[in-house]
């Protein structure tokens, strides 16, 4: 019995010992280059850069449409593509770009308001895009007076 526990440690010693073979030797280089470029292209992303963030139409009256239009800019090195723009609610529609838009290139991103509510209305519009952050946020807000109606808010004292 101890004959063979001796015959095992030494077959084991030797297949071990023939394992250990430089590891060094069996890196493909041309794997290492591919890898390298792999890694610089997920580094490379872009950036939405907006001329403004925000948007104040004012004083408005109630249920009077409004319009304005956010100006972007691919700051990053990678193509930008916008997947998808929300509004907190449906009173807001924004209308965005469906291409790419390449690194440097401008585009808009159309926001609707239909003017509903009263008093101070804000809201925020989130950019979904393939930007580090995933997502931007826009807002627009209004002081909506009612239609038929004297303004709502402070007055005035002279």
């Amino acid at each position: 019995m101890r004959k063979i526990v001796i015959a095992l440690n030494v077959l084991m010693v030797v297949v071990l010992m023939s394992c250990k073979e430089d590891a060094t030797s069996k890196i493909n280089n041309s794997n290492l280059e591919a890898a390298g470029q792999r890694d610089a292209a997920a580094k490379m992303l872009p950036v939405m850069s907006f001329e403004n963030v925000e948007h104040d139409f004012g004083s408005i009256v109630q249920n009077t449409p409004q319009e304005t239009v956010f100006k972007f800019t691919n700051t990053g090195d990678a193509p930008l593509i916008i997947t998808d723009a929300k509004s907190t609610c449906g009173c807001t529609v924004p209308q965005y770009p469906k291409g790419a838009i390449a690194p440097g290139e401008s585009g808009e991103l159309v926001v609707n308001f239909n003017g509903s509510g009263s008093n101070l209305v804000t809201k925020v519009i989130t950019v979904s895009a393939n930007t580090e952050k995933g997502s931007e946020q826009l807002r627009i807000k209004a002081f909506v007076t009612p239609k038929d109606g004297a303004p709502v808010g402070p007055l005035k004292q002279s």
